[in-house]
């Protein structure tokens, strides 16, 4: 049997009764002949607790007192995954959680997992098969069809059916998990898609950020954006010294739109930016771009599209910072093409071109592509969707979940859904990918956003108004749904500072406004308004 040693570790008697043995562990996964235990360890209030992966280095800290399950599952000839959960001893709410993972990384989620178990949820996260960090090629995936499809989506919906299964056992009926949740961003939030999509009845809510839900078309663009400022000695590179004059440009035309001039673009979608006003000048020829530099920024800030006008993807975000992207090519784009579509490590990455997107879309690497737009089946059975990108997202374009909003839009309304009966999409203007900014409001307590000496939610605000995670449970358990969530932003993103502002965000396609009066940090001074 695999053995694991935590991160840190405090053994403390089991307290009312329940078993937090490795023995009783066993005998609940013993009806699954390929679910194995790997560790059973009790874990103090206050104390720490985290198997180290790539992905997920640190432990989860200052926990309630819980028990740390480690389960191993064999999904194929020559393919397994882990899962973790953290089953809470005294605070148990009577409902489940589990969330997700990052780039093609691998490993537990054990620090959401601990902030989840905070509300009092029995909280779960699977490795989804493998070792490795967020920004990775996915050389574990090469010439492994089963690993891809562990990452895809089976490594998720196994864990989930089994933790519960354990979670049921543990306390005991008739205790038993009265609801089922799931949070998570980036390829956490794909995977809760994807879930949904596949496995209707394994939640009652979902909360995703930021979703990787188009997997080919996502790694095609992060490849192309890279391959835009290639080689460095072309006439179309943009210098990333650039990019400050090209953003402070943008937030000069776009930031005054919802009423007040603060740094924070509310509406990217809605500005009609003039690119010319980038352009160099008889006269001033520094901290401005040539002809040929234009028309890459044009490039990278708008939809790629085909010459006949289809959508391969779309353009970043106007305000977004592509420093960090145009001219870097990433793993996670390249590494898709020659590691999953060509099982190929010589495939030359700078001859891509549209072709080999519509290859991968063919082969669809582990069936993990969240494209099934027709969600009446998780509607019908009760389920609700909280769905939020941030505004300045460079990592995944925030248009991308617009994208996914329209297709779902386009195939249920004309059957009579009304979307915002179960589906609710958040812009969070500003907020960068899953979290944080410099100035706008962005804390929701979602998956992958985290403040330090923070254990959960919204301090000074835990409420359904302030925290996705209550106003996911209002609606689920009580049909309230959220018109509106309130995003905290606290100085220098430390809580114990006190709020600098806070702003609603709005259900799309609404967008907040500034009233005109009052404190323009206060949200009350804030309403929301239809898109112009």
């Amino acid at each position: 049997m695999a053995r694991f040693l935590p991160l840190a570790l405090l053994a403390v008697p089991t307290v009312f009764g329940l078993d937090c043995s490795e023995e009783f562990i066993s005998s609940a996964v013993a009806f699954n002949e390929n679910a194995t235990v790997n560790y059973v360890y009790t874990v103090a209030e206050g104390a720490s607790f985290g198997i180290p992966s790539l992905a997920f280095p640190d432990n989860a800290t200052n926990l309630p007192a819980v028990c740390a399950v480690g389960i191993n599952v064999k999904s194929s000839q020559n393919s397994s995954y882990n899962f973790g959960l953290f089953l809470p001893d005294t605070t148990w709410n009577q409902r489940f959680l589990a969330t997700g993972n990052g780039g093609y990384g691998g490993g537990i989620n054990w620090p959401d997992m601990g902030i989840f178990s905070h509300y009092g949820f029995a909280t779960m996260s699977t490795d989804t098969g493998h070792n490795a960090s967020a920004i990775d090629t996915g050389a574990w995936g090469l010439n492994q069809p089963e690993s891809l499809i562990d990452w895809g989506y089976r490594a998720m919906h196994g864990s989930v059916e089994l933790a519960k299964h354990i979670v049921s056992e543990y306390y005991a009926p008739p205790t038993g998990i009265q609801y089922s949740y799931y949070a998570s961003c980036s390829t956490g939030g794909r995977q809760g898609l994807r879930e949904a999509q596949l496995y209707p009845q394994d939640f009652d809510g979902i909360s995703v950020g930021a979703p990787a839900w188009w997997s080919p078309h996502l790694a095609a663009q992060t490849l192309r954006s890279g391959l835009l400022d290639y080689p460095t000695n072309s006439s179309k590179y943009v210098d990333p010294s650039l990019f400050p004059v090209i953003v402070a440009e943008m937030e000069k035309q776009c930031d005054p739109q919802d009423g007040v001039t603060d740094g924070i673009i509310s509406d990217p979608f809605g500005c009609n930016f003039d690119y010319q006003a980038l352009l160099c000048t008889a006269g001033n020829e520094t901290g401005c771009l040539s002809e040929d530099q234009l028309e890459n920024v044009y490039a990278f800030y708008n939809d790629w599209t085909t010459e006949n006008g289809t959508l391969i993807f779309p353009g970043a975000t106007l305000g977004t910072d592509a420093s960090a992207l145009m001219g870097s090519i990433l793993p996670l784009g390249y590494g898709y093409y020659q590691n999953w579509v060509y099982n190929d490590t010589t495939w030359d990455y700078t001859q891509f071109s549209y072709a080999d997107v519509q290859l991968a879309d063919q082969i669809d690497p582990g069936n993990a592509t969240a494209d099934a737009f027709d969600m009446t089946p998780f509607m019908h059975r009760g389920g609700k969707v909280m769905m939020y990108h941030g505004g300045a997202d460079l990592l995944i374009p925030t248009g991308s979940s617009k994208v996914f909003y329209d297709k779902v839009s386009d195939t249920l309304v004309p059957k009579g859904v009304n979307l915002d009966d179960f589906y609710r999409f958040f812009l969070i203007p500003g907020m960068s990918h899953c979290s944080g900014s410099d100035s706008a409001p962005w804390y929701i307590a979602g998956g992958s956003q985290s403040l330090d000496n923070v254990t959960h939610s919204v301090p000074g605000y835990e409420d359904a108004d302030h925290d996705i995670i209550l106003a996911l449970m209002n609606w689920v358990e009580h049909g309230t749904a959220p018109d509106k969530l309130i995003a905290t932003k606290y100085v220098n993103d430390t809580a114990s500072l006190g709020v600098q502002s806070q702003r609603p965000l709005c259900v799309y396609p609404k967008q907040a406004k500034y009233t005109g009066s009052g404190d323009v940090d206060a949200p009350e001074n804030w309403e929301c308004q239809n898109l112009d």
